[in-house]
C-alpha cells in the first residue's frame, strides 16, 4: 500500500515540474486546469483513505479520487498545470497506482 507520506513526495515533484514549465513559457499560454485521477477498488479502502489523507477527494466518477492543480503554481497557464499533473501521475504510476493526468482549457 502506498502511504500518504509517499504521495506527498509526489506533490514536490509536481511543483518542481510546474516551476520548470513556468520558467520556460511564463504567462504566454492558454488558460486551463490540470488534475490527477486515481482509480481504486473502493473509495473506502485503505489505499483510498491514504490518498484522501494526502489531499485527494472523491470524484463524481465511480471508484475515482481526484486532486486538482498538483503543481500549486499561481498561474492560469494550462501548460504549467499539465506539467504538474503529468509529473504527479507518472510518480504515482511508478508506485503501482492507476493514476492519470487530466486537463482542459478554460
Amino acid at each position: 500500500m502506498v502511504t500518504a507520506e509517499q504521495i506527498q513526495a509526489g506533490f514536490v515533484l509536481a511543483h518542481l515540474a510546474g516551476v520548470e514549465m513556468y520558467q520556460k513559457i511564463g504567462e504566454r499560454d492558454a488558460c486551463g486546469f490540470g488534475w490527477v485521477d486515481v482509480y481504486v477498488d473502493r473509495t473506502n479502502s485503505k489505499q483510498a483513505k491514504e490518498l484522501i489523507k494526502a489531499g485527494f477527494r472523491k470524484d463524481y466518477k465511480p471508484k475515482c479520487l481526484s486532486y486538482w492543480d498538483p503543481a500549486k503554481i499561481p498561474t492560469q497557464s494550462i501548460s504549467v498545470k499539465e506539467a504538474g499533473a503529468e509529473a504527479l501521475a507518472t510518480y504515482l504510476q511508478s508506485l503501482g497506482l492507476k493514476a492519470y493526468a487530466g486537463s482542459r482549457l478554460d
